[in-house]
Parts: structure tokens; C-alpha cells; sequence
């Protein structure tokens, strides 16, 4: 069976798997839409908060970044999990036992005013919005190439598919929608990254085979051959590479655990289990299940690497219908040509396709020497290599469509889960919280799948121009998350004598100096051009990429919400005892009692 068929059969199966979740668990009340019932079990609940967690950006765009910017890259391995530890310990348990359905609602009551919950209801949009759109780009790759659409032609039926199944189902629905979705990625991530390990090293476990030797028998370790492939063409190697300073690591580390930490659409899957103690296991069951992808995503970075390297640049021969100038173009590279994200010029019509660091200057000499004119990879998207890497490879079409199927999980449960966010803020917040509070539950109800049919058509828009690669847009999204939401949660937590000035302050100081930071380099709405003193270039402030700057705006609204809550008056006596009951587990003082 051709490979496109089998694709719209196992991709179409899925959809229809997870349609038929949504019609069997729809939500029938708002307890329902907005968190379950509270009635799912912490192992299922730690499952679709995997799913909801591993979004396109860890199935499709990490591993990429992991091939292209080697040991640099791990600051998504260490700041997406390590904030998941943060979570787990320092919000999860407290904000259950809170008892309320969203985040900007609990900002609202323990800060005791209206604007602190509208400045959080905007905070949360705004970071929400961005990640969504990380998930449309990663939705329309995986359409463009294996469904032979376009990209906005993939990115119109995966909002298609969103729209059915989250405005109908709502948590309750999303939560065993994602349950299924977090199986068929899992499977569809690790089967190929076993394929590929088994081929290059003869290790079938990808976590293993990335330190183990190459199986041609030459003894040579794989991160070492690797090494020398990249070095061998002008690149730094690969083990040592760096994003930026270390300064700019750490940061970016940094901004990524505080926002994994402080993003909505995480956080209110701890309000849809039975029990306080339920939250923080289920955090650690969705801490297990996450790190099956996290620990075989350095071996799918570092594999599908050192394939390209040796199939671009040795060249094979392809179906190329009788045109020689490509006929040595491998086959993979002629799909993804027509996508319109591998792009390539044969500048000496030797018909191969070097690739290799033009810019160093002495390997560039040498390569002259080959008869080489300079590089001929015109455009590589990071995005495209988990999904063209079982081709590359010479998998079986069942694997290549599987990863499909999987690319398009991840993207579409995030991309539930963050809608639903967007959607109890303003139904929920918004509405009946400011400015209709006798709103019946069943106008309610409505109001929040007409919001969520909004924030699907917005974040539609704006995944048609995206400003980043998915993971880079992604970052951006938990740099605001991390700027915003995180500091007044945990202060909200941990320091009773933060008032609602301090919060609010605090929340508009430290979103506005990201945001301002980021439009800056990036451009008003991320469009290239638009920046407020023209393009700076690299001229970052102490070496801090945009994407790393949350961590930089996190630190501005602490200060800016302590300054500003010890110049005014504390908070009332009774919200000073809720934030101490909030941390005192149940039955502790009939314990202090006895």
C-alpha cells in the first residue's frame, strides 16, 4: 500500500477515535467543561496531562532542535521537565485544595479584586494564544507533506478537527480524548526511534544507543562518529555546542521551568482529580510518562543528524523521472521539496547536495578544492526532521504514517487544552465572574464553546504566519507565562502579605517588559520589520535571546510586586488566614490536637 493511502487511513482512524471519545464523554454541565467532575483517576489524569504537556513542540520540534543545535539544545530537556517538578511541589497540591475551576478565578479570590483577576485573564490569553500557534505550524508540516496539501489547507482541518471535539466535550471530553492521544504519540515517537537505533548502533533501545558503538563493526561510538561528520564539514561539535552564552542557557532553562509552572492550560488538569493528594500523584504519574519521550528525544535529535549528514551529502540515487541534473537527490528530500520546507540549489550540477559550513572560512577553502560552490541546502525547517526522519531512514510506510499520526496528537491535544483555557478564562472569568454573575450554568455553558470557536479561529489566523519555528514559538509562550502568571501564583501561595496591588503590579511589570523585549527583536505581533527602534540585530540584553527572557521578566515582577504591596496597605486578616489554611494539609490540626 502507497504511503499517502496509508497515511489518511491511520490518520484518519485516529481522528475518528478521537471524535468518538468526544461525542461518548461530551461535557452536560460546567463542572463538567471545566474540570471533569473532578472524578478522573491520577494515573489517567497524570496521562492526559502528558499528552496535554507533549505538545508539537516535543514531538515535532525538539528533537530537531536537539539535531541542529546539539548538547545546547537540552535546555528544553531540563527546563520542560524541571518545571514540571516546580508544579508538582510548589502549586499543584495548594491550588486544588483551593477548590476553584481556573487560574485567573483563584488570583481573583486570594487577591481579592476583580482587576487582579482581568489582568490575569488577559496574562493567560495572551501566553496561551502564542503556544497555539506553535501547535498550528506543527499541525500544518505534518498536513503539508504526508497529506500532499497545503500548509494553510492542513492547518484549516486541524482546526476543524479541535472545534468538533473540544467545543463538544470540554474537560471531560479532552481529558479521554488526550488519554488516547498520549498512546498512539507515545507509540508513534518510540517505534521509529527503536527502528533507527537498531539500524545505526544495533541497540533497540534508543536511550542506550546513543552512547553505544555503530554497527558496522568499525568500534567507533555513535556521539563520536557523529563528532566527526559535523567537524569534517566546518560545524562545531556536536557534544559541545551551545545556544548563546551560558548565561542565556541558564536563563532560557530557567524561563522554561517557571512557565511550565505558571501555564494555565497545565495547571487546571490538577482541578479535575477527586483529592489534594491526588494532584501531586497524579503529577508524578504525568512526570513518568513524559520523560518515555524526554529520554528517547536526545537519541531522535542526535540519529536523525548524522543521517542527514550521510545521505545529503554522499547523495542517492532517487526517482528523479529521467532528470539528471537530480537524479543522485535522494527521494526523501524530492517529497519534502514540494512542502515548501527543504529547499536546495545544485550550484556545481554534480547532482549531489553538499552541506556544510560555508561561513568557516578554512573549511570553505577546502571545499573549493571538491569543486564545491558553496552550501546547496537553501532552507532546512527544524520542524520537518522527527517527521522526514523514518524516511530518511527507509522505514516501512506504516512507521512513516504512525509518526504522522503522532505529530498530529501531540499538536491537537495541546492545542485542546490550551483552547479550554482560553475558554473557562472568559466564559468563566470574564462573564459570569465580572460582568454577568446571575449568567444561568446552561448560558454559561454556551458562552464558553462560543469562546473557544473564537480562540480557535484567532489562533488559526495568526499559525498562518508563525513567528518561529513550533519550539522557538513555543518558548516565547512560557517566557510570558513565566513573566505573568508564575510570580503572583507563588507568591500568592507562600507570602501572605502580597496584597492585590502588589499582584497586579506585579503581573502588568513583568508581561509588559517580556512582551517589549520580544517585540522588539521579533517584531510587533512577531512580524519581522515592525520592532519599535528598528532591527537591533543580536544586540540582546547580556547576551539573552528573546525566547529566554521570561526568566528576566519573572524577576521584574517579583520586585515590582513586592515594592509595590510594602508601600500599600496589606491584605485584610481573612485572606492573610487563607493563604495559611491553603498550605496546612488536611487533619493537621486535629493531629496538633491530640
Amino acid at each position: 500500500m502507497d504511503l499517502q493511502t496509508l497515511t489518511y487511513i491511520v490518520v484518519g482512524a485516529t481522528f475518528a477515535l478521537y471524535i468518538g471519545i468526544a461525542f461518548w464523554a461530551r461535557a452536560g454541565t460546567t463542572g463538567e467543561f471545566y474540570a471533569a467532575g473532578r472524578g478522573v483517576h491520577p494515573v489517567a489524569n497524570g496521562m492526559a496531562t502528558a499528552a496535554d504537556w507533549m505538545s508539537a513542540a516535543s514531538f515535532i520540534s525538539m528533537a530537531g532542535l536537539i539535531a541542529f543545535n546539539g548538547y545546547g539544545a537540552s535546555v528544553f530537556l531540563m527546563g520542560w521537565t524541571g518545571g514540571y517538578v516546580l508544579l508538582a511541589l510548589l502549586l499543584a497540591p495548594y491550588l486544588r485544595k483551593f477548590g476553584k475551576f481556573t487560574v485567573p478565578e483563584f488570583i481573583g479570590d486570594r487577591y481579592y479584586s476583580r482587576t487582579a483577576r482581568i489582568v490575569a485573564v488577559i496574562c493567560l490569553i495572551i501566553a496561551s494564544i502564542t503556544y497555539v500557534i506553535g501547535q498550528m505550524k506543527g499541525i500544518g508540516v505534518a498536513f503539508s507533506r504526508f497529506l500532499e496539501t497545503e500548509y494553510d489547507t492542513g492547518l484549516y482541518i486541524g482546526m476543524g478537527i479541535v472545534f468538533i471535539y473540544a467545543v463538544m466535550g470540554g474537560m471531560k471530553g479532552i481529558t479521554y480524548t488526550q488519554i488516547a492521544q498520549y498512546c498512539v504519540l507515545i507509540f508513534a515517537y518510540t517505534v521509529p526511534a527503536i527502528f533507527i537505533s537498531l539500524n545505526i548502533t544495533g541497540n533497540p533501545i534508543p536511550q542506550l544507543g546513543i552512547g553505544s558503538s555503530m554497527a558496522d563493526g568499525s568500534g567507533t561510538y555513535m556521539m563520536d562518529r557523529l563528532d566527526q561528520v559535523v567537524t569534517d564539514l566546518g560545524f562545531n561539535q556536536y557534544t559541545t555546542q551551545v545556544m548563546g552564552s551560558k548565561l542565556n542557557m541558564f536563563v532560557y532553562t530557567l524561563s522554561l521551568m517557571i512557565g511550565t509552572a505558571g501555564l494555565p492550560h497545565v495547571i487546571i488538569r490538577f482541578f479535575t482529580v477527586p483529592k489534594v493528594k491526588d494532584a501531586r500523584s497524579s503529577a508524578g504519574w504525568a512526570l513518568v510518562f513524559i520523560a518515555i519521550l524526554y529520554t528517547t528525544a536526545p537519541a531522535v535529535g542526535s540519529m536523525a543528524r548524522l543521517n542527514l549528514m550521510n545521505t545529503i551529502q554522499t547523495g542517492e540515487v532517487g526517482s528523479a523521472e529521467g532528470n539528471i541534473e537530480i537524479a543522485k537527490v535522494p527521494q526523501w528530500m524530492l517529497n519534502w521539496q514540494k512542502t515548501g520546507l527543504l529547499q536546495w540549489e545544485d550550484k556545481n550540477g554534480d547532482g549531489r547536495i553538499q552541506y556544510y559550513n560555508e561561513k568557516n572560512k578554512e573549511f570553505a577553502a577546502k571545499a573549493e578544492s571538491y569543486g564545491w560552490k558553496g552550501n546547496e541546502m537553501t532552507k532546512v525547517d527544524r520542524d520537518i526532521m522527527v517527521l522526514a526522519n523514518p524516511e530518511i531512514a527507509n522505514l516501512p510506510n506504516w512507521v512513516v504514517a504512525l509518526v504522522v499520526a503522532g505529530g498530529l496528537a501531540a499538536a491537537l491535544s495541546t492545542a485542546a487544552g490550551l483552547l479550554l483555557a482560553i475558554s473557562s478564562s472568559i466564559s468563566h472569568d470574564l462573564l459570569k465572574g465580572v460582568f454577568m454573575p446571575d449568567i444561568s450554568e446552561k448560558n454559561e455553558l454556551l458562552a464558553g464553546r462560543i469562546a473557544m470557536a473564537g480562540a480557535i479561529g484567532l489562533a488559526g489566523y495568526f499559525g498562518l504566519h508563525p513567528p518561529d519555528f513550533a519550539a522557538g514559538t513555543v518558548a516565547i509562550a512560557f517566557g510570558l507565562a513565566a513573566s505573568s502568571i508564575f510570580p503572583v501564583l507563588m507568591m500568592g501561595i507562600f507570602y501572605k502579605k502580597m496584597n492585590r496591588a502588589g499582584a497586579i503590579w506585579g503581573m502588568i511589570s513583568g508581561i509588559g517588559v517580556t512582551m517589549l523585549y520580544v517585540f522588539q527583536h521579533k517584531g510587533i505581533m512577531f512580524i519581522p520589520g515592525t520592532s519599535f527602534l528598528g532591527d537591533l540585530g543580536p544586540n540582546w540584553f547580556l547576551g539573552i535571546s528573546p525566547n529566554a527572557f521570561g526568566a528576566i521578566g519573572a524577576i521584574v515582577n517579583f520586585a515590582v510586586a513586592i515594592f509595590v504591596s510594602k508601600i500599600t496597605a496589606p491584605p485584610p486578616e481573612h485572606i492573610q488566614h487563607l493563604v495559611e489554611d491553603i498550605r496546612v494539609p488536611k487533619g493537621a490540626d486535629a493531629a496538633i490536637d491530640h
